[in-house]
């Protein structure tokens, strides 16, 4: 199979390049830019005048939801959903039943993912076994099955001794740890950001301590152990801080955010609606600001979906017993767009934050455009209004996003060369 796409605005991040040019492939490879190759002919030709060209986008957090919560989801219609967002590369984590603590799970994980063939699929081990925080996974039996990084969720170690030397262990083998830094005990019961909003609607709070304790904590047994280290779903401003200074002092760690965290704030809750019921919770403005400023800066140097699906019966109870998360890599590129309609970034740099940031941060062998490299591609256009979720095909459709317009859309996704998605 060969393909020539012609007269598209190609941005690459991680070389800077940015020009209206052609590209060409073959044999799931891109072969060249511009020219064509002596003797090229080409299956298919895609005229992509008008269009951005991009290396796929690099999702951190996906959850496929297979196996054991099948009604919430699967690896092909989560897959599916991520192409239709310009997702071409995606980690998936642990939390899966049986959890992803044996080689086996990941394994049936990969399997299932080469076989739906939409993107590319690399597991997040479980730190722990059964991620109960008390015995470490065998993790370089996990390492050797595919996995590419370990953590434990927002499930807490039991004991800081524990922790200690789990990260001593990845530390030998060069393996990254995943940390979601929040205290377990001050984050107990809470549904929401402890301020004004949750005293206005009676829920229980989550403060801000809940993530800035954990995470100096988390920093320190990073400085202790020598291990990589990404920090997950930042949610505050002191966070940021400290990652920020954690970095100004050259510890290996790296940084993500939810999308749904740069656009929304607890202001969101104000009805009740259990559409923006998340874990960790929605902060204040002041937060929000501060973590389009880590994002902008390139403290937090990749944007993710933390991509949650659910069946549409969990969020119909009271909010308090609805079950946390918002679906939302379906809409990963055409949302996280409005980042720059509003002008808090330009898009080459919202296109680093999507496809080489976490590619870099986790080290996968994806998020750039290479000749001889794989072809994983998005092409999209911008600044044409299009209504989220009109096509809608994840499982979950636990997102309050669906119905608003939104400022361009994914025309093309392609994965290896071969097309996963057109609009």
């Amino acid at each position: 199979m060969s393909l020539s796409i012609l007269g598209a605005r190609v941005i690459d991040p991680a070389t800077g390049l940015d020009q209206v040019t052609d590209l060409h492939i073959s044999e799931g490879k891109l072969v060249a830019m511009g020219a064509a190759p002596a003797g090229f002919s080409p299956n298919q030709t895609l005229e992509a005048n008008g269009l951005i060209a991009a290396p796929g986008l690099v999702d951190l957090s996906v959850a496929l939801r297979e196996p054991g919560y099948s009604r919430k989801g699967t690896i092909a219609s989560e897959t599916r959903a991520a192409a239709a967002g310009g997702v071409t590369s995606l980690c998936c984590p642990p939390r899966t039943k049986p959890v992803l603590d044996t080689s086996a799970v990941a394994e049936l994980i990969l399997d299932r993912a080469r076989e739906a063939g939409h993107a590319k699929v690399f597991p997040i081990g479980a730190l722990s076994k059964g991620l109960d925080g008390e015995q470490l996974a065998e993790l370089v039996a996990l390492r050797d099955a595919g996995c590419v990084a370990f953590g434990n969720g927002l499930t807490s170690f039991q004991n800081t001794r524990t922790l200690c030397r789990a990260l001593e262990y990845a530390a030998t083998f060069d393996l990254t740890v995943i940390f979601h830094s929040q205290d377990r005990d001050l984050a107990q019961g809470g549904l929401a950001h402890e301020g004004p909003t949750a005293s206005f609607l009676g829920l229980p709070g989550i403060p801000e301590t809940a993530e800035t304790v954990a995470l100096a904590r988390d920093l320190l047994l990073v400085e202790q152990s020598g291990v990589r280290a990404h920090f997950s779903q930042l949610t505050t401003a002191r966070g940021v801080e400290l990652i920020a200074q954690a970095q100004a002092r050259g510890l290996p760690v790296t940084a993500d955010v939810a999308l749904y965290q740069l656009i929304l704030t607890d202001e969101a809750l104000i009805d009740f609606s259990s559409l923006y019921h998340v874990q960790p919770p929605l902060r204040t403005r002041a937060d929000r600001d501060a973590l389009r400023e880590g994002v902008r800066s390139g403290v937090i140097q990749a944007i993710s979906s933390h991509h949650q699906p659910h069946e549409r019966d969990a969020k119909l109870a009271p909010f308090g017993a609805t079950e946390p998360g918002i679906s939302s890599v379906e809409l990963l590129l055409p949302l996280a767009l409005t980042l720059v309609e509003d002008g808090l970034l330009d898009l080459p740099t919202l296109l680093a934050r999507l496809s080489s940031g976490p590619a870099a941060a986790l080290r996968l062998p994806v998020g750039q455009l290479s000749v001889g490299g794989p072809a994983d591609l998005v092409l999209f256009t911008q600044n044409v209004t299009t209504v989220a979720g009109e096509r809608w095909l994840s499982k979950g459709e636990n997102c309050p996003f669906l119905g608003h317009s939104l400022p361009g859309a994914v025309r093309y996704t392609l994965v290896d060369g071969h097309i996963a998605h057109t609009d």
